[in-house]
């Protein structure tokens, strides 16, 4: 059981939850109440890692080209990634692959159906699991995720670090003892929604929130200082110099295969420096890899540099444009592809950044 101090309000919680979401909850997703395992499957992956707002037309895209599980384990890995482009965190998409071609091989198409099966399919943790567990099925798993831990914080004023060990334990035990086993499904699509649009992290809407009379946080002020977290990320600084070369109408670019940031997604051949390095030098490193030859190629063109921040490290890039004047030495990793052929390749947020800054976008079959 929980703490004395921890539960002096959770008998109605759940009731006052509930209240709140069949009068004022108007938020709309075309996922909520969705039966279908596939589809709520989907939309959880999606979201991993990303704001509804973004994923919607992720989503809605994945629908309309993969009606179901099977025709999206039998599309090519290039089709699937492209379609996933600039969503980040493109572990997501290998997984999502990965299970949608097991379901689909191994269990003949049919989603599992207990939670101890979900959450041994790829890509699916505890959360990912309760949700769909909850949601398809009405299991009673409660689901944690960034709006619970921040509503429960508040509301129960609980200063234990969310980001620890006996943090997620602890929240993950008064989620569960606070879930009405009977309506799980609704109750965390609802303290989901509730966490979003009145319980936010900033600027929450103390002055209509049903718990105002009973919230520990607002009671005693510390709202913005709620949930608490004990780790700082270290962020590490990456300088990426792109090489776009040309050689007639050819561009050549190459796949990303090790296992760093952006694996299987393509780009153009790149020279990566821990600290801001002069143009020069990136093509004397590029000399120095037999990319370029002395005195065989043009390079009068450099973009601006663009600034990517990810989860563990903020990502500087620029694009350093060359133009071939001999016939360039053939490297095995390298793809030469035409202007209109490089739109069928999925590309990094970060250089679809440098193209939004520096014309012309090969993606977008400029000259």
């Amino acid at each position: 059981m929980l703490k004395k101090k921890h539960i002096n309000n959770t008998t109605n919680f759940a009731n006052t939850l509930l209240q709140w979401n069949n009068l004022d909850n108007t938020r709309q997703m075309p996922w909520k109440g969705e039966k279908d395992p596939y589809k709520v499957w989907l939309s959880e992956i999606i979201l991993q890692q990303t704001r509804v707002e973004q994923g919607l037309a992720y989503y809605n895209a994945f629908i309309k080209q993969f009606s179901n599980i099977n025709k999206l384990a039998a599309a090519p890995d290039e089709k699937v990634f492209k379609l996933w482009e600039g969503l980040g965190y493109y572990s997501r998409c290998r997984n999502l692959l990965a299970t949608a071609r097991f379901i689909s091989k191994e269990k003949k198409g049919v989603f599992p159906n207990t939670y101890d099966d979900i959450v041994q399919l790829k890509g699916v943790g505890p959360y990912t699991a309760a949700a769909i567990a909850s949601f398809v099925y009405n299991l009673p798993y409660a689901v944690v995720d960034g709006n619970v831990f921040r509503v429960l914080a508040r509301v129960f004023g609980i200063n234990t670090a969310i980001d620890t060990t006996e943090g997620k334990k602890y929240f993950t035990r008064l989620a569960n003892e606070l879930l009405p086993k009977d309506n799980a499904g609704i109750y965390n699509q609802a303290i989901m929604d509730f966490g979003a649009v009145v319980c936010k992290p900033a600027a929450p809407l103390c002055e209509i929130c049903p718990f105002n009379t009973t919230c520990i946080a607002l009671k005693n002020k510390v709202v913005n200082q709620l949930p608490v977290k004990e780790k700082k990320l270290q962020q590490k600084k990456r300088w990426f110099y792109f090489l776009v070369m040309q050689h007639g109408n050819k561009t050549f670019i190459q796949q990303r295969t090790s296992k760093d940031i952006w694996n299987q997604l393509y780009q153009f051949p790149m020279i990566e420096t821990s600290e801001a390095t002069d143009t020069a030098v990136v093509l004397k490193e590029a000399e120095k890899l037999s990319w370029l030859t002395p005195g065989g190629y043009i390079s009068n063109k450099v973009s601006k540099v663009v600034k990517q921040q990810l989860t563990h490290q903020q990502v500087h890039g620029s694009f350093i444009y060359v133009q071939f004047t001999q016939k360039p030495l053939k490297q095995t990793d390298w793809i030469a592809v035409t202007q209109t052929q490089l739109q069928q390749y999925a590309f990094p947020k970060l250089i679809h950044l440098l193209w939004q800054q520096s014309l012309p976008n090969p993606s977008e079959g400029g000259a």
